[in-house]
């Protein structure tokens, strides 16, 4: 049972584009390692940009800057 874990900020990413990674996730593991659809587990996990970091810096703080 393959799990698929998509990690993503919380920046207005519609319904419809979490659908498409979901169903492109799940595709590539069938097309590669031909496991079944129906036993893949995708996982979307949206993350506030508070909570996420590069280098030293918050990444609110980062789209801040640009």
């Amino acid at each position: 049972m393959p799990f698929v874990n998509i990690k993503i900020t919380d920046e207005g990413v519609t319904k419809e584009q979490k659908q498409a990674l979901i169903k492109g996730a799940t595709q590539l593991l069938v097309d590669v390692l031909g496991k079944n659809p129906a036993t893949t587990i995708v996982l979307i996990d949206e993350v506030n940009t508070d909570n996420w970091g590069i280098g030293f810096d918050q990444v609110t703080e980062l789209r801040k800057a640009k």
